[in-house]
């Protein structure tokens, strides 16, 4: 279900948490999420983690939304803004999505290494603020990674197949120009440049730049 703002959020938790007590469900069985988690009271992280809940995030919102999130809900309710740090330590299992097409005031971009820009740099794609906003809720670009591959595979019950590069699972891969890891450990504003150079579906090439 989505949830945006520290009502919403703290809405749905109160319901998940009825409902997964009641039903006594574990992690495995039910793998629940909230899409967006957006904006979260800082007393309802913890709850993330206790109740084994998925938060899927859109990290490319943070470059764009941060030019006016301050006058719209405060300074207060910034702290739990896009919190994507507090959201993984808290024990949420953090998966990316695009939100993609957007609405009419902002384009979302498909392309993840947008999503992979914002949450490592959590900066504009002018690279502003240069410190990074919220610079505390930065990941790392591994973890950014996985949030886009391996963390949502689990998420869909569908790890055994797919998530990760290894025998047995569908070799379905994008192949790019630069080595993500290393430029989103020094240079975070080259993974824009990024280009795609083939895909693969299956094992088998279907794109080639």
């Amino acid at each position: 279900m989505h949830a945006i703002g520290d009502k919403g959020n703290r809405i749905l938790l109160d319901v998940y948490e009825k409902l997964l007590t009641k039903h006594k469900l574990t992690a495995a069985d039910h793998r629940w999420r909230v899409i967006h988690a957006q904006v979260v009271h800082g007393d309802d992280f913890a709850r993330f983690g206790r109740l084994k809940l998925v938060a899927e995030v859109n990290p490319y919102h943070v470059s764009d939304d941060m030019r006016w999130m301050e006058e719209r809900i405060g300074r207060d309710r910034l702290q739990g803004a896009y919190a994507f740090r507090k959201l993984k330590d808290a024990g949420a299992v953090l998966i990316f999505g695009s939100d993609s097409p957007g609405t009419n005031a902002a384009r979302y971009f498909l392309n993840p290494v947008y999503g992979l820009y914002a949450a490592v740099s959590r900066q504009t794609l002018a690279g502003d603020p240069k410190e990074g906003w919220y610079p505390d809720q930065r990941l790392s670009i591994e973890e950014a990674i996985e949030a886009y591959t391996k963390a949502p595979a689990w998420a869909s019950f569908e790890e055994s197949v797919k998530g990760m590069i290894k025998p047995g699972q569908l070799a379905d891969l994008a192949v790019f120009d630069t080595n993500l890891v290393e430029v989103g450990r020094t240079a975070p504003a080259r993974l824009l440049e990024a280009k795609v150079l083939y895909t693969l579906v299956g094992g088998r090439v279907l794109y080639q730049r």
